[in-house]
């Protein structure tokens, strides 16, 4: 079983090669995020020079509404192949898809509704730490040098 952070690193990758082969430019950064059964993947950078030259050329709404409506397309004739990459390294269905890309920044989001959140591993970076409260009841419970363990680790 995947950490969400590996989940989240898998899922990166392939959205950043995917933009790359299909769409014919990589983004600049991609992140993704695992919230219970959503996956929000934010890439910066993936607008192709000839999409950025369309966009200052035709009339701002024009230019932006054409970009807008060929990248729909073109994620909706590849839908199949990125739900099948996000369940076969989630194990659980895509139930929907979402997309919205910036023409001023350049800043695509890829959204995807889980049929449910994936079953994940706790990483070790994750898990939750003893309080300060508890660790010093631990350390001086069983500290067998009284003068040692009974100064508080701050004014030492």
């Amino acid at each position: 079983m995947k950490t969400q952070g590996e989940i989240e690193s898998e899922i990166s990758e392939c959205m950043g090669r995917f933009e790359q082969e299909y769409m014919g430019r990589g983004p600049k950064e991609v992140h993704a995020h695992l919230i219970g059964d959503l996956v929000v993947v934010r890439l910066k950078g993936v607008l192709t020079a000839a999409e950025q030259h369309l966009v200052r050329t035709l009339a701002s709404e024009k230019g932006r509404d054409l970009l807008k409506e060929v990248r729909r397309h073109l994620l909706e004739i590849a839908r199949p192949t990125i739900e099948a990459m996000i369940k076969g390294i989630t194990e659980v269905s895509v139930v929907s898809l979402h997309h919205d890309i910036s023409t001023s920044t350049g800043e695509e989001v890829v959204l995807f509704t889980l049929a449910e959140a994936p079953a994940c591993r706790e990483s070790k970076k994750n898990r939750p730490t003893e309080s300060r409260q508890t660790f010093e009841l631990h350390r001086t419970s069983n500290c067998k040098a009284e003068n040692a363990c009974s100064a508080p680790i701050a004014s030492r």
